[in-house]
């Protein structure tokens, strides 16, 4: 789990029905916070209250909440909703002059994918992760996080496409036999991609738990958006034969095998065929010295 925090950039959470991704995000936001980081949180799915719920008063005080689940689209007229909604909320974070490191929690890109055109969503997400300057054009210290929760099953490969493309890591859930792995897809600058999978548990505090040992080997991966080919999918012939097809042919005597049957068949004729006979008359010039054949030749 170090890799996921140890690059800028976009990091998307992939989750699913079977394995929910807001406790991971709760994890990586309170490692974020305990590295003294800057912890900005755009909450749409669920209250400011539940999600900071677990977090111990050291850790809630560390961040900073913008409540979208409360006023969505700015109907209540108190005051209180975000201005210029969910994408405005978005941009401002974009004009951040901290030089210190600064991480973003989105809960979550689906509620945005539903509510923001995708290629809006898209160029704000760009602007973030790729943010390392300030305004007056001097450098930022550290690069922008942005964590991103995604409930894959919500969406089609088009939005998923876009998005993953602008990530620098993926962490896929899933598991097996009650226990949680993420699957790990690094992109690195000037490297190939790399698959990690990790096991954990996060505990209720959210402190995250890792186990099975250390990281299996990373490996390098190919494009998640290329389909697999598979090779036999198209030819116009059987690449297997059936028990039946085997047997037809081993039986079957090949014309170019001259086996011993043939040959006793050709040089024995069968009954009622007729025989033949060569008849041959030396010439005066023919040479029948079997000792130099060649003699005539001068050589």
């Amino acid at each position: 789990m170090e890799s996921v925090l140890a690059l800028g950039g976009l990091v998307l959470l992939r989750d699913s029905v079977e394995w929910e991704g807001r406790s991971l995000l709760k994890a990586l936001i309170k490692k974020a916070a305990l590295c003294g980081e800057q912890v900005h949180i755009l909450g749409c799915e669920v209250s400011e209250d539940e999600f900071r719920e677990g977090f111990d008063s050291s850790i809630n005080s560390r961040l900073i909440y913008h409540d979208l689940f409360r006023d969505p689209l700015s109907w209540s007229q108190t005051g209180e909703a975000l201005p210029g909604g969910p994408l405005g909320a978005l941009q401002a974070m974009c004009r951040r002059t901290d030089p210190g490191p600064f991480t973003i929690a989105l809960d979550s890109l689906s509620w945005l994918l539903l509510h923001l055109p995708c290629t809006a969503l898209c160029q704000a997400l760009c602007a973030l992760s790729h943010q390392h300057s300030r305004p007056g054009g001097s450098c930022l210290a550290e690069p922008v996080r942005v964590l991103g929760l995604l409930h894959e099953e919500l969406h089609g490969p088009g939005p998923l496409g876009a998005l993953s493309s602008l990530a620098q890591t993926e962490v896929t859930l899933s598991g097996a036999m009650g226990q949680a792995s993420a699957h790990i897809l690094s992109r690195r600058p000037r490297q190939r991609p790399a698959l990690q999978t990790q096991w954990f548990s996060i505990l209720p505090d959210f402190s995250l738990d890792l186990q099975g040992g250390p990281l299996l080997e990373s490996q390098p991966h190919p494009d998640p958006h290329t389909a697999p080919v598979d090779p036999t999918a198209h030819v116009t012939f059987n690449l297997h034969l059936s028990k039946k097809e085997r047997e037809a042919k081993d039986s079957l005597t090949l014309p170019f095998q001259f086996s011993s049957e043939k040959q006793q068949a050709l040089l024995r004729p069968g009954p009622g065929q007729a025989t033949s006979h060569i008849f041959y008359e030396p010439d005066a010039y023919d040479d029948l010295d079997q000792d130099d054949p060649d003699d005539d030749l001068d050589v």
